[in-house]
């Protein structure tokens, strides 16, 4: 356990981080889940609002440090491309 103040102190911030990290963290997963749900409609206008909705969450989370940079950006490609298919599917 924590002998000084200043342990005590980071105890209590990194409890107040992990509650604010795991909120932002749940919302984006919100975000996604709502993209892929649009997806699997089968939607692509509702897809693409949805995507665009997501983005600036999704950035947002990156800049808190919740999420890698590079995860996110894997996801929204990995989600745009599915977005585009589905107009290519319907199409053919």
């Amino acid at each position: 356990m924590a002998n000084n103040a200043s342990a005590r102190k980071r105890i209590r911030q990194t409890e107040k981080r992990t509650i604010r990290n795991k909120a932002r963290r749940s919302r984006v997963r919100g975000f996604i889940r709502k993209v892929e749900q649009a997806i699997a409609s089968g939607d692509k206008g509702i897809a693409a609002a949805a995507l665009v909705a997501a983005q600036p969450e999704m950035q947002r989370a990156v800049t808190k440090g919740v999420f890698h940079l590079n995860t996110v950006s894997r996801k929204l490609s990995r989600l745009s491309a599915r977005i585009k298919a589905i107009g290519a599917t319907a199409e053919a």
